[in-house]
């Protein structure tokens, strides 16, 4: 009988925890978590919300939840993860994000993580492959910016990186050709949407380097550098910063 009672002691105690560490958090939560790992980089907080997600019941059949825990995997794939782990943590990105596909076909944000995994993916795979997987990408990122709300905050900055995405495909990918006018438009469009995220000067520079446009690229690297970053990228911006002070010096 005691053994009995240490049972049924021992197991609402494990349950009880399990309760307070995972049913109280909810998905907003977990979304505002995510946010501030990734504006500052903190592995230890995307890992819990990793690890959060991954251990509440049922989360395979809730679309926000796995658009978090796709979105978690493909940053820390990004900015905190050893090289030798990148690659299979861009797939979990992409099967996590297919998955919330499945469960709402609208959502634009699940559809900008899978377009932007599957171009992750690429650089580990040979030529022929890479080329096959452009169609998913273009077709995954083109459905999240038909998807995303520009007058939705969340959704307003995801639909910018969709299109910047698109903007850098046009930009940097040889098949079928180089597209450098359409690249110039969606990047630009994307400044439109988020006139205070200074990484799109960035891109927009390396554009111009590209294109022979020396001084536009100068403009547009200085513009990174004299910009504030986007409340929720700070590290992103940091880093903006560092590649444009680089490129300056090239160019002096």
């Amino acid at each position: 009988m005691k053994v009995f009672s240490k049972f049924l002691l021992t197991s609402f105690f494990t349950v009880f925890l399990f309760i307070s560490v995972f049913g109280n958090v909810t998905s907003e939560e977990l979304n505002k978590m995510f946010y501030e790992a990734r504006r500052d980089y903190d592995v230890e907080k995307i890992l819990k919300v990793i690890k959060t997600i991954e251990g509440t019941p049922g989360f395979d059949k809730d679309a926000r939840l796995l658009t978090i825990l796709a979105d978690a995997y493909m940053e820390y794939g990004v900015w905190g993860a050893p090289d030798k782990e990148k690659e299979r943590l861009y797939e979990n990105a992409r099967k996590y994000a297919e998955m919330a596909l499945k469960l709402d076909p609208k959502n634009g944000r699940a559809s900008y993580v899978a377009g932007a995994a599957i171009g992750r993916l690429a650089k580990y795979k040979g030529i022929f492959q890479s080329v096959f997987m452009l169609g998913d990408f273009d077709r995954y990122i083109d459905n999240a910016i038909k998807l995303l709300n520009e007058n939705d905050e969340e959704q307003k900055l995801y639909k910018s990186f969709a299109l910047i995405a698109s903007g850098m495909r046009y930009r940097d990918v040889p098949w079928p050709f180089y597209n450098y006018k359409r690249s110039e438009e969606l990047l630009n469009s994307a400044l439109k949407i988020t006139p205070n995220y200074p990484n799109i000067y960035l891109e927009l520079g390396y554009l111009y380097l590209k294109t022979g446009d020396k001084a536009k690229a100068k403009e547009m690297f200085e513009k990174v550098v004299s910009g504030k970053a986007y409340p929720w990228l700070i590290k992103t911006h940091e880093d903006a910063v560092k590649s444009a002070q680089e490129e300056l010096k090239n160019l002096k």
